[in-house]
């Protein structure tokens, strides 16, 4: 028989050691699998062990989860086909002869592109790519500049179809569907407020961002004649969404069909080739692969400090600091805030939505509406020093005379308008819920 160890300790050790063993830089997906394999042994029998099989096999046989490969391969179809790399050069035309507006450009282009791509490292790569050196050469504040590629780079996070609300439905058991819905205003909300920032930035000090001259500029008709090149990507999307939302189609089904539609429009666009057919194949199998690993060993994780009573005792602990339902859940957001500094998101879900989502519904919380403020609150991640994810992808393309201090100093107001959203959603729950209810009826 394996040790009794009280819960406070074993809360201690479980979630002490993980955080340890991710400072010496070890994959998440082995560590949480590994460790829970140490801790079964140490704290069960062997009969304990019969929790690996039964955690693994749902998620391996889960319908929902097999959305993720096709989003991904519908995001490197296009992305490979150049389908965004011409997105953002007709948003580019189309605005760059406002102040700011390039960035602004950015953050509508990238928002666009959430819709197309669950993914948030290719939304935040290709436009570092592509938007950052436009942008520097227009002579933008490197910052502004920056701050716009990667605030817009995390709404893939948000907006539908995002792989994150897919394993949020799955691990919280909720309606994928729901969820797409859910975070449609929240995302253009966050979007819009992106936007306003930029554009204010730029109006009252031009040198941060100044307008396209105007030689550069192109006339009304050319303007249309470029807009009709993004027809095809933007009818794509509409597809996918809307058969999701009409309930014509499941998320999975709807990922099917714009899989295919991904191969139509870069055949129009005369960009389908193997060359193109292979690379997204190779990029979705190592996606899919390090979200599924992580899936399968985060689970098991929590399935035994849920089985040694840990959601108990969490919930316990949560009750005893005395602060009423309202209180608990900013608790609940600091604590998704804090992790987001450190681990990246799948990480965070499986290690938190499991525990907190019961804790939730029992203090009579929608949760819909959680799972939504869950989505927002993991955008933070993303930017937040010292380990977000976005800062670290835009330094591998940023030019190398950009110093790291630069990068995360570029990311904090950004970081501070997405607080703000995450306050005004959790205020004001109609932002999230309106649309589910007409679309619903519930």
């Amino acid at each position: 028989m394996g040790m009794e160890i009280p819960i406070g300790w074993l809360t201690l050790l479980m979630f002490g050691s993980l955080l340890v063993l991710l400072m010496a830089g070890l994959p998440l997906a082995f560590v949480t699998g590994g460790l829970a394999c140490v801790f079964l042994f140490i704290t069960g029998d062997s009969q304990m062990l019969n929790i690996v099989p039964s955690r693994i096999f749902p998620q391996m046989t889960n319908y929902q989860l097999s959305a993720i490969p096709l989003f991904i391969f519908m995001a490197a179809i296009l992305e490979r086909a150049g389908i965004i790399q011409d997105m953002f050069d007709v948003i580019y035309k189309l605005l760059g002869g406002l102040r700011g507006g390039l960035a602004s450009a950015t953050i509508l282009a990238s928002t666009i592109l959430a819709a197309m791509v669950g993914v948030i490292g290719a939304a935040v790569v290709t436009m570092g790519i592509i938007a950052l050196p436009a942008m520097l050469a227009r002579k933008y504040d490197p910052k502004i500049a920056m701050g716009s590629i990667m605030a817009g780079g995390t709404m893939g996070i948000l907006i539908p179809p995002s792989i994150l609300a897919i394993i949020y439905a799955v691990v919280a058991e909720q309606s994928v569907g729901e969820l797409f819905i859910g975070s449609v205003f929240p995302g253009l909300l966050l979007s819009g407020l992106y936007i306003l920032y930029v554009s204010l930035r730029c109006w009252i000090d031009p040198s941060k961002g100044p307008a396209i001259p105007v030689e550069e500029r192109i006339s009304l008709r050319e303007k249309f004649a470029l807009a009709r090149e993004m027809i095809a990507p933007v009818v794509l999307i509409a597809l996918v969404l809307g058969v999701i939302f009409t309930g014509i189609a499941t998320p999975v089904e709807a990922a099917g069909i714009g899989t295919f539609g991904a191969f139509m429009v870069a055949a129009l666009h005369r960009r389908l080739s193997w060359v193109t057919v292979r690379d997204a194949c190779l990029t979705t199998l190592k996606a899919s692969a390090m979200v599924l690993w992580i899936v399968y060993g985060a689970t098991v994780f929590v399935g035994l400090y849920v089985v040694e009573g840990g959601q108990q005792f969490v919930q316990d602990a949560l009750e005893a600091t005395g602060l009423g339902r309202w209180g608990i859940l900013i608790v609940m957001q600091i604590i998704l805030i804090a992790l987001g500094m450190f681990l990246d998101w799948v990480g965070i879900l499986l290690l938190c939505v499991p525990i907190f989502v019961p804790i939730v519904a029992a203090m009579g919380f929608d949760p819909l509406w959680f799972g939504v403020v869950y989505l927002v609150n993991m955008q933070m991640s993303f930017l937040s020093p010292p380990f977000g994810y976005a800062l670290f992808y835009l330094r591998g393309v940023a030019p190398s005379w950009i110093p790291m201090s630069d990068i995360f100093k570029s990311a904090l107001p950004f970081l501070a308008i997405q607080l703000i959203g995450l306050i005004v959603c959790m205020l004001y729950p109609p932002i999230i819920t309106w649309l589910p209810s007409i679309v619903y009826g519930n």
